[in-house]
């Protein structure tokens, strides 16, 4: 609690209990002021734990049984705001850090956790705040909406502080205010180019639709093995996606869009010298290291001395 360590060695099964019992608290002696709660629930990260309660309850194991008390947590936390008498004007928002590892599905999209790839960036997003978000109606029932633009956890920050009026740092952030998405007010919000990183290895960039891979590990990022040898290497071939239509990235169109490939090129060299010197460091290296040549969505190979 705050810089104390109330136990050093808890009990594992309890952890998702006593993160939503902790929750409820803070939220009751809240309730008469604005107030900022952040959960982060440990699970289902690995190792897996359960309660007793919803031990062996779901049909898909220890797994299942985690995500299905999780599901309880955020009824739980949600029945809070409404016996508080606030759950109109507080925004929940549920998402998560990176797609899935061994366990979960990322659907349709290429790659898991780790990866560059869709599969391995893209969460749940979902954002519930009656007095702020339009829900549609019809047939006389409530309809939610989907909103189909592209939106990131690192929008949370500018988009809060815009809502509470809270400044802004100076520095330039990467996130974009995105009220007008919740709202309805805008089908997209106009963003820079957009930065996929692992660790400090530049790998995409994303501008509008188009998603260009300009490196790449020469194996996947999380695997049972250990990343013996793992680098990143450049893509001889930038691949380039059209996300919107096809977010599986599936079919590489580079040759069919030169032009878009070059800005997108372009608009990375202009805000390399802005990044991080460990990023500017890390490109360099990349740009250095001798590679084959692979075929679009493959693992580069290194060509070793």
């Amino acid at each position: 609690r705050d810089l104390a360590t109330v136990e050093p060695h808890p009990d594992q099964r309890q952890l998702t209990r006593r993160y939503t019992e902790e929750a409820q608290r803070f939220i009751k002696t809240h309730q008469d002021r604005p107030f900022f709660l952040y959960i982060a629930h440990t699970f289902p990260h690995v190792p897996l734990f359960a309660s007793e309660s919803f031990r062996g309850r779901s049909r898909a194991g220890i797994y299942g049984d985690v995500v299905e008390e999780l599901d309880w947590s955020v009824g739980q936390v949600l029945q809070s705001l409404r016996d508080a008498g606030v759950e109109r004007q507080t925004m929940v928002v549920f998402s998560s850090d990176n797609g899935p590892w061994f366990q979960g599905s990322p659907g349709r999209l290429r790659g898991r956790k780790g990866d560059t790839f869709e599969g391995g960036m893209r969460e749940p997003f979902i954002a519930h705040c009656p007095r702020l978000i339009p829900t549609q109606v019809r047939e006389r029932r409530p309809v939610r909406r989907i909103v189909d633009a592209m939106a990131s956890t690192l929008d949370l920050l500018p988009t809060i502080a815009g809502l509470t009026g809270a400044p802004l740092p100076p520095a330039p952030l990467d996130g974009v205010d995105i009220r007008p998405l919740l709202t309805g007010e805008a089908a997209s919000v106009p963003r820079d180019l957009f930065l996929y990183f692992s660790g400090w290895d530049l790998q995409c960039a994303r501008m509008g639709p188009w998603k260009l891979h300009v490196s790449r590990g020469n194996v996947p990022a999380y695997s049972a093995e250990p990343k013996v040898g793992y680098m990143n290497l450049p893509l001889l071939n930038p691949e380039l996606y059209n996300i919107d239509v096809d977010p599986e990235e599936a079919t590489d169109v580079s040759k069919q869009s030169p032009d878009v490939v070059l800005a997108i090129q372009d608009r990375i060299r202009q805000l390399l010298p802005s990044l991080p010197l460990q990023v500017q460091t890390a490109w360099r290296e990349t740009l250095a290291r001798k590679v084959q040549r692979n075929e679009p969505g493959a693992y580069p190979v290194p060509i070793l001395p």
